[in-house]
């Protein structure tokens, strides 16, 4: 029997007014996960260990996409819906799309899925650069089907549509064609991906990292992350004898150390940047790395002597270590990071954390203003993506594998946000709830 009509049967034989019992039923129950569905994709060819000792270790199913459906149903009723998608979780948590209608996904393919072999012999060195996009038509959500794919240039790392859905963005990491084709834009018209257009980038020193790629919400605006010179740029789309470009637009802006991925505020004001603290002058590289940051900034916060737009950095909040993952609420009000940790170190490094990390971070929608709330240790290993559902009540979060070699795969876990009514400062809350997905889930978005 329902829930609901037992306890409203109940009321009556018990005194109880049912519109008491009724409010008190639905003020209880968790709300639904707002949104069409989650998109994420899997890297199934390595263990997160193997960042650090190279051994790829047993495969575990076949690189995928996986689709959540979510309209109208209880978070513990969800379920996810898998094809197989080759890419790579080597690069930042990017390289998934969806377009503004919710109809197609875009995946880029960093590394090749890995060879046949004895895996006990296996390493990372045997993974081959990927140079391929790949289309997927969404329109039956339940069964994800690849319509498309288009060669690009040698690894590509991340993807990004613009907000009307007509052009995609590639990065291309330097090992592979990023030292001469640092980005792509590639058409998208009618479902179908045109041929990709190479355009120079005047702000990016020659043999640096473009890392990432995010559009402006309302704009044909790109705001480009330089990872090893720490600065933001931004990039109008322009079309030149026909041809599409890229023409700077205002200042370049230094930030922190090793910035990773950029996410625009929902009305485009302002953009939020993570950095990790890496780099070849930290020990270990990334292993050792310290608390890292999240910085804002304000687009058009001035004019400069020539006219063009000034940009400028307003607000840091610090986060917890390798914070990698980075989601904006819809209502503009929240930011989390997903905290690496060193949750992905061998089982056997005595520098390993049994655990991973979220930090949460109120944002003034109005000045940028970024201010720390806590963060929040759970059990999990490498969490490379979070995404707020369309209420900005709940957060899902990627689980690249399980510390319990016992489970399977890895998952999505469900937070949501809440607060004491008597102290009403918010908080993250983990709860019982959690998605199966193929091992390696590294990038996700909601499709609203």
């Amino acid at each position: 029997m329902n829930l609901k009509i037992l306890a409203l049967a109940l009321a009556t034989v018990i005194g109880i007014s049912a519109k008491t019992i009724a409010q008190t039923l639905n003020r209880a129950a968790p709300l639904e996960f707002q949104g069409r569905y989650l998109v994420s994709i899997s890297d199934a060819d390595m263990l997160a260990s193997a960042y650090v000792d190279g051994k790829l270790g047993p495969r575990e199913g076949r690189d995928a996409i996986s689709v959540i459906p979510l309209a109208g149903k209880h978070i513990r009723d969800l379920r996810a819906y898998e094809a197989e998608a080759s890419n790579s979780v080597a690069g930042p948590p990017g390289a998934v799309a969806v377009t503004p209608d919710g109809r197609y996904a875009l995946v880029v393919e960093t590394l090749e899925q890995r060879p046949e072999g004895d895996w006990q012999k296996q390493t990372f060195a045997d993974l081959k650069h990927g140079k391929r996009l790949l289309l997927f038509d969404l329109s039956n959500p339940t069964r994800p089907t690849q319509v498309q794919e288009v060669a690009i240039a040698e690894r590509p790392t991340s993807v990004s549509i613009n907000s009307d859905g007509s052009l995609v963005s590639v990065t291309f990491h330097p090992k592979g064609a990023g030292v001469k084709t640092p980005i792509a834009l590639i058409p998208l018209t009618n479902g179908r991906l045109g041929q990709p257009i190479y355009p120079p980038v005047s702000s990016l020193p020659s043999g640096q990292e473009l890392i990432h790629t995010t559009w402006h919400p309302t704009q044909n605006t790109l705001a480009l992350v330089n990872t090893n010179a720490a600065e933001i740029s931004f990039a109008k789309v322009v079309t030149k004898d026909g041809n599409l470009g890229l023409e700077s637009w205002g200042n370049i802006v230094k930030i922190e150390k090793a910035p990773y991925i950029a996410r625009f505020t929902p009305d485009g004001r302002h953009l939020i940047v993570n950095n990790l603290f890496w780099g070849a002058d930290v020990q270990g590289t990334w292993n050792e790395a310290p608390r890292g940051s999240v910085v804002s900034i304000r687009l058009e916060a001035g004019t400069q002597t020539d006219g063009s737009p000034r940009h400028a950095l307003v607000s840091r909040a610090m986060t917890s270590v390798s914070p990698e993952g980075l989601t904006v609420s819809p209502n503009g009000r929240y930011v989390v990071t997903t905290n690496l940790e060193r949750s992905y170190l061998p089982y056997n490094d005595n520098r390993i954390t049994w655990f991973s990390s979220l930090t949460l971070i109120t944002l003034d929608p109005q000045t940028g203003q970024l201010n720390r709330v806590a963060d929040y240790p759970f059990d999990g290993i490498l969490p490379e993506a979070a995404a707020f559902d369309a209420s900005s009540q709940y957060l899902a979060v990627v689980n690249y594998d399980h510390f319990d070699d016992r489970i399977k795969g890895g998952s999505i876990d469900f937070w949501r946000i809440a607060s004491d009514p008597l102290n009403p400062q918010p908080q993250l809350v983990q709860t019982r709830y959690s998605i199966p997905v193929t091992r390696g889930v590294h990038s996700m978005v909601l499709v609203p």
